[in-house]
């Protein structure tokens, strides 16, 4: 899933590639993607880019008064062409699910939203205010604004697991499954940790440790092009994705928990004092 470096290197690439020309056409390849009726994408056409931005894991293009707000999900994706066809899309064919054109179609450049799998997620917003929309009003403060003080008073109130605080957007806004697992490595330690009951020498590991991943991860991933990102992101993780692998920092395997539709990784000697964590999905299928 896109998290909030890739979403700032999306947004910057718009910013750099978009701003300035018109939005020529809009296609929509798959009605349900769009999440709101009024304004029509149609309201889109003849409207000249005026920025992008990044709201957590939200990008949002905005287009002299009209905002395309996008969430992509687990497996959408934003694909930046210098020429995009100019043959309308057929519905419901594909990955393709919005095409947004800034130059006569069949001439100039703009954008695809995909979505791979059977599984779908990706959602579309055109409004005229981002912020009327429930899921960005809702979001709590974004990971990369957050000094130590205002950190460690989110952490002092909470009590589920230190890997649930940390991708819950309504807390902190901008982290998903990917960096909490590499955030809770650098800082050594347990997903299921408690964050309420954090030390203050693990509040400020913990605090560190985000801002050096996500600010890192921006880093790599801003300038890059679009295509590259993904490949990019999974050339810097530590730990997540690299089940049976050994860790970087201490050679240990690292280990899995998985659940019904999503799994972490994590390094046992690292951040667990050697000892592995429940997999109750793995227990049930030994029994």
């Amino acid at each position: 899933m896109p998290e909030l470096p890739e979403v700032e290197a999306l947004a910057h690439h718009l910013r750099e590639h978009a701003v300035g020309r018109r939005v020529e056409r809009v296609d929509v390849a798959s009605l349900s993607v769009l999440k709101t009726a009024s304004p029509p994408w149609t309201a889109l056409h003849g409207r000249e880019v005026t920025g992008a931005s990044r709201h957590g894991k939200y990008l949002v293009l905005a287009a002299a008064g009209l905002h395309l707000v996008t969430h992509l999900a687990r497996a959408g994706w934003l694909r930046w062409a210098d020429t995009m066809s100019a043959t309308p899309p057929k519905p419901g064919k594909g990955p393709l699910a919005l095409r947004v054109h800034l130059g006569p179609p069949g001439q100039g450049p703009g954008f695809d939203l995909t979505e791979a799998g059977t599984k779908k997620g990706l959602a579309v917003w055109i409004v005229e205010d981002p912020a009327t929309i429930e899921q960005i009003a809702t979001l709590g403060p974004d990971a990369l604004a957050l000094t130590r003080d205002e950190f460690g008073a989110v952490l002092a109130e909470r009590t589920e697991r230190l890997k649930t605080l940390l991708t819950s957007q309504r807390v902190i806004a901008g982290i998903g499954n990917a960096y909490s697992d590499e955030i809770m490595h650098v800082a050594k330690l347990s997903p299921y940790a408690t964050p309420a009951r954090l030390p203050e020498e693990s509040v400020d590991q913990l605090y560190e440790a985000m801002r050096t991943v996500l600010t890192d991860a921006v880093t790599r991933s801003v300038g890059q092009d679009a295509a590259r990102l993904k490949g990019e992101k999974r050339s810097g993780l530590r730990v997540h994705a690299r089940t049976g692998l050994p860790c970087p920092i201490c050679a240990d395997t690292i280990r899995e928990v998985s659940f019904a539709d999503k799994s972490f990784q994590y390094c046992p000697t690292c951040q667990t004092g050697g000892k592995p964590l429940a997999d109750r999905r793995l227990s049930r299928l030994l029994k």
